[in-house]
């Protein structure tokens, strides 16, 4: 069979590890930068060009969709899905998780709990924004971002105002969630799969630093998740209409709390803190979708 990966780079990592494995499973894989296609309609016929040919029709795609012209990149999945080949994860899915408030409001409409968040372009209630959010210190989080970028700690109301200030004028909308402080600089990463918990680590943020990501010197340590936690991460996916997906989970006295759903989570710390080939999990789940449409 055929695979497309849609990445900006064949080295990143995890596009790397993907075109391993499916090599290995003795499939052919084609790495196609989305924003270096041309998207083309004629005569009721979708088609997809990239360096002035027609790409080789592929049976399943895994997009691979960063931030840097997100628009874009989505208007080359619907594309494909339009020219009915099977994709890991639609476009609409993928637009849902890339704006964090969208998604944040998509989980809580199913239940899933989420940190206390707030967003507004209103500066004279700020006082009472931040009595709402328990006080601070506070997490600002911009609404587009990846690897912890956009991830901001207010610890006083006038470093709030001050954040808040900069970042409206320069038109940026950004949103404020309680600080939760148990959690420690720690959160998990589960790795959801066709509506199952395929992976799990624990990342610890190095001391001094409130982000946990493993691309800001955090650790990941291997992880069984607790059934609540497991339900949490399957559902959180599943009502962002993904299949495969990145779920980062707090561990709060409440419970698990859901911060945010990656549509196409980096997994080289998973690998190294599980041992387990995740590349291959992903690239057997496109090869069963490619099976099914066939």
């Amino acid at each position: 069979m055929r695979l497309l990966i849609l990445s900006r780079r064949r080295a990143f990592y995890s596009t790397h590890r993907l075109l391993e494995e499916a090599d290995a499973l003795g499939h052919e894989a084609l790495v196609v930068d989305p924003l270096k296609c041309v998207i083309f309609l004629a005569d009721g016929r979708p088609r997809l060009l990239y360096r002035r040919r027609d790409v080789p029709r592929p049976d399943a795609v895994i997009p691979r969709i960063g931030t840097y012209a997100i628009g874009y990149s989505l208007a080359v999945v619907r594309q494909l899905g339009l020219m009915g080949v099977s994709c890991v994860n639609d476009h609409g899915p993928i637009a849902r998780t890339r704006n964090k408030l969208a998604c944040l409001q998509v989980l809580s409409e199913h239940g899933v709990r989420v940190p206390d968040t707030l967003m507004s372009r209103y500066p004279r209630d700020l006082k009472k924004f931040i009595e709402l959010l328990g006080g601070t210190p506070i997490i600002m989080k911009l609404l587009r971002g990846t690897q912890g970028t956009g991830v901001m700690i207010a610890d006083s109301e006038a470093s709030v105002e001050s954040m808040l200030e900069t970042l409206w004028s320069l038109g940026e909308d950004i949103m404020l969630q309680r600080f939760v402080s148990e959690a420690k600089g720690r959160d998990v990463r589960a790795l959801v799969i066709d509506g199952k918990v395929r992976s799990a680590m624990r990342r610890i943020g190095r001391e001094g630093e409130f982000r946990s990501n493993i691309h800001r010197g955090g650790v990941g340590e291997k992880l069984r998740l607790a059934p609540e936690y497991e339900h949490a991460a399957v559902q959180a996916a599943e009502s962002c209409g993904l299949k495969v997906a990145g779920v980062d989970i707090l561990e709060s006295a409440q419970g698990p709390m859901v911060i945010e759903v990656n549509s196409s989570p980096g997994f080289q710390g998973l690998e190294a803190a599980t041992g387990q080939n995740v590349a291959r999990m992903i690239v057997e789940y496109a090869l069963r979708i490619a099976r099914r449409k066939s």
